[in-house]
């Protein structure tokens, strides 16, 4: 009977030492329910304070909008005008170009000496047309003499192989040429240019009518045999015209034509290539 209650007693003890064990544990578990009345005591809030806070909640979401304003975001729709404008500035377009000069070689005494020969020659040509010009001012500025109603001056003029019969008479300044007036059979101004001028240089355009029969050669040829004609027969209604024309050079009978071919040659003086063998 001893053995049996040892055991028992034994296990009271062991009971007893767990119901302490329990006992916290039963008292965490009541906490847990104790506390859930104290959190929705504070959570809880009286119906006053259940106004404010619904307003703060209201009010609450507006906060962020200063943060993240929709102004903000206008900046970077203003970049692609800046590119846009970008684009059109080519870069580089305000800075100076550098001229790099090359390395002219240095010049022979020979060649130095050339080239002032040449710059001397230029100068002096110059101021001979400078002078010729200053010459041919009074002749311009001449009263064209006058003529008698129905008066008529021919001349012959020659150019090349080309041959102008030409007939000066008192007019308003018409010139035909063929029966067809300058412009037309004359299409270039260097050619009515060329045609014109002795009537120019003497003051007489406008005041006469000039007729022509030209043929032979070519436009060019023809050209000069009109003026040729015209200066000739422009020293007859007044001598005194023609120092004048003759410094010019209207007065002189061109002679220079193409040389003919030679039997044998391929042109004037062109030769076959010669073989020796």
């Amino acid at each position: 009977m001893d053995e049996q209650n040892t055991p028992e007693e034994q296990n009271t003890p062991e009971q007893d030492e767990t119901t302490p064990d329990q006992a916290p544990e039963a008292a965490a578990e009541e906490q847990p329910v104790s506390e859930d009345p104290v959190a929705e005591e504070v959570t809880s809030p009286d119906p006053d304070q259940e106004v404010e806070v619904t307003e703060e909640t209201e009010e609450a979401p507006p906060e962020p909008e200063p943060e993240a304003p929709a102004e903000e975001p206008a900046p970077p729709a203003e970049k692609p005008a800046a590119k846009e404008e970008k684009k059109d500035v080519i870069p580089g377009a305000d800075l100076e170009p550098i001229l790099v000069e090359p390395d002219k070689p240095e010049l022979s005494a020979e060649e130095k000496a050339r080239l002032e020969a040449e710059e001397e020659e230029k100068a002096r040509r110059e101021a001979e047309l400078a002078a010729a010009e200053e010459a041919d001012a009074p002749a311009a500025d001449r009263a064209p003499a006058k003529m008698e109603k129905g008066a008529r001056f021919l001349a012959t003029g020659k150019r090349k192989s080309a041959i102008a019969r030409v007939t000066v008479l008192p007019g308003n300044g018409k010139i035909t040429i063929n029966k067809r007036d300058l412009e037309e059979f004359f299409p270039r101004p260097l050619h009515q240019t060329m045609a014109k001028q002795p009537l120019v240089v003497s003051g007489y355009e406008g005041n006469v009518d000039v007729r022509v029969r030209v043929h032979g050669g070519g436009i060019s040829g023809q050209a000069g045999a009109v003026r040729h004609g015209i200066a000739r027969a422009l020293t007859e209604i007044d001598s005194e015209l023609r120092g004048d024309l003759k410094r010019r050079g209207f007065l002189t009978r061109d002679a220079r034509v193409k040389e003919r071919r030679k039997a044998g040659l391929k042109k004037a003086r062109k030769r076959p290539q010669f073989s020796k063998r």
